[in-house]
């Protein structure tokens, strides 16, 4: 009888060892697909930032911010950023009542308004402008004086159109 206790317990033990081997070789065998996985996504999470750097980078090449040499044109006259002070001279056009005199079209559902601003060297702007339903683009020649006074000249514009 005692014989049969020890080897019930040892075949009972046996199970439970073999049970424990098979599960523990599951969960490794588990996490190794998991570590894979997230290998895998991290290598194309940097394939995917590295991808949008490249595009940010390439956005900004016509960016007056980015031009060291159209910025050389502005040392004599210090400012901090003569790109945020053309834009806000630019944008104080605006504030006039009506339509921005830059602007050669007669808004129809209200006023047009320059929305929208890129500064593309240290003579060029390109703009976009709306009355809340038609939009449109302007390109500019600007010129920052040495008394820091800003001249705006229209280039070119377009008025888009809605179809419907």
């Amino acid at each position: 009888m005692k014989s049969k206790i020890f080897l019930y317990l040892f075949i009972f033990a046996a199970m439970i060892a073999l049970y424990q081997f098979v599960s523990a070789n599951n969960m490794i065998k588990d996490k190794d697909k998991t570590i894979e996985s997230l290998q895998t996504n991290v290598a194309n999470l940097k394939d995917s930032l590295q991808a949008s750097q490249l595009k940010a980078l390439d956005l900004q090449y016509f960016s007056l911010e980015n031009n060291d040499d159209a910025l050389a044109y502005y040392d004599h006259l210090n400012l901090k950023d003569p790109s945020l002070y053309v834009s806000d001279k630019l944008l104080e056009t605006n504030e006039k009542k009506g339509d921005n005199p830059l602007i050669p079209y007669e808004g129809m559902e209200s006023d047009f308004k320059i929305n929208k601003i890129k500064l593309l060297n240290h003579k060029w702007i390109v703009a976009d402008f709306s009355d809340g339903k038609y939009w449109g683009e302007l390109l500019l020649h600007y010129e920052l004086k040495d008394d820091l006074g800003v001249d705006f000249t229209v280039i070119d514009h377009l008025l888009y159109t809605r179809s419907n």
